[in-house]
């Protein structure tokens, strides 16, 4: 991975309902994650945080079935422009949120540097909802639609071009909820996923190095969106939208050293960490145990 590391948080918490979130890029900073990434050996620039605007008055418009669509697409029209930046500087951006729906901006900010761009995207939920099949209108659960160049325009659009990825290179790593209507679109897109069924049945070593072959084939750069939501409960509690029966503490530790080792990652996010709902900063904590395996921490 590239020496230089571009931070930049998003105090996100007009994608979903539950207050807290936008604190979760100064949960991860608390917990020392520029300390430690310099003990690597990185050299770290903290571009602080975007501004976020004014949730709506009516939350949610009945029209779209979007939540707070305006700020959270002037959000990521400033966040894609500042990973935009970062990458044309030739440095690492690595992102903090705040809620998912920030995986929006970060991707269009991304996508313009690489012919077939690479996800993946760590998470107990798909995010695959559109404004039809959503049951919440939270955007959170709709980023990887939009990358996909599908829901409203106004998010679409964000960007230079849209799509910014294509289904073929993209892999869910930890899916244990899914939508009836993101169901339908995994089957219909043909999306390689990875469900707490086969992270089981095979084993994250498995799992990891067939994800990692399935990419370096075919893409030019593999963006991770990891969700602490992937993990379990009981290793990561400050979360909005947990899910019982997640990828454990450990196991998630030997994914992000397996894509160290792979060389494949070219940019990553943390998100929806949310310490209102935490325990004494436990899941800041795990989140930048994780960035240290992604960029190298070792034992011995």
């Amino acid at each position: 991975m590239k020496k230089n590391i571009s931070i930049i948080g998003v105090p996100m918490d007009l994608g979903q309902m539950r207050r807290g979130v936008d604190m979760g890029p100064s949960a991860i900073r608390y917990a020392g994650i520029v300390e430690r990434l310099e003990n690597l050996g990185y050299d770290i620039k903290d571009l602080g945080d975007i501004e976020i605007g004014q949730a709506e008055r009516v939350h949610n418009n009945p029209e779209t079935n979007l939540r707070n669509l305006k700020a959270v697409a002037e959000a990521s029209e400033t966040l894609a422009s500042k990973v935009n930046d970062v990458i044309g500087s030739g440095d690492f951006p690595l992102i903090f949120g705040g809620d998912h729906s920030i995986a929006i901006g970060t991707l269009a900010g991304v996508s313009p540097h690489y012919e077939n761009l690479g996800v993946i995207w760590y998470d107990a939920h798909g995010d695959l909802n559109t404004g039809d099949t959503s049951p919440s209108g939270n955007i959170h659960g709709m980023p990887l639609a939009v990358s996909l160049g599908i829901g409203h325009e106004e998010l679409t659009s964000i960007g230079q071009s849209s799509p910014k990825i294509k289904p073929e290179n993209i892999v869910i790593i930890g899916a244990r909820s899914l939508d009836e209507g993101e169901r339908e679109l995994i089957k219909e897109k043909g999306i390689k996923v990875y469900t707490m069924h086969e992270i089981d049945r095979l084993g994250m070593t498995k799992v990891m190095e067939e994800s990692i072959g399935y990419l370096k084939g075919r893409t030019d750069g593999v963006h991770l969106s990891l969700d602490l939501d992937g993990l379990d409960p009981s290793d990561a509690p400050g979360v909005g939208t947990p899910v019982l029966g997640g990828i454990s503490y450990r196991e998630s530790h030997l994914a992000m050293e397996m894509l160290e080792e792979s060389g494949l990652v070219t940019s990553a996010e943390f998100v929806e960490v949310n310490p209102i709902l935490d325990e004494k900063n436990k899941t800041a904590t795990v989140a930048v145990a994780l960035m240290g395996s992604l960029f190298g921490e070792k034992l011995l």
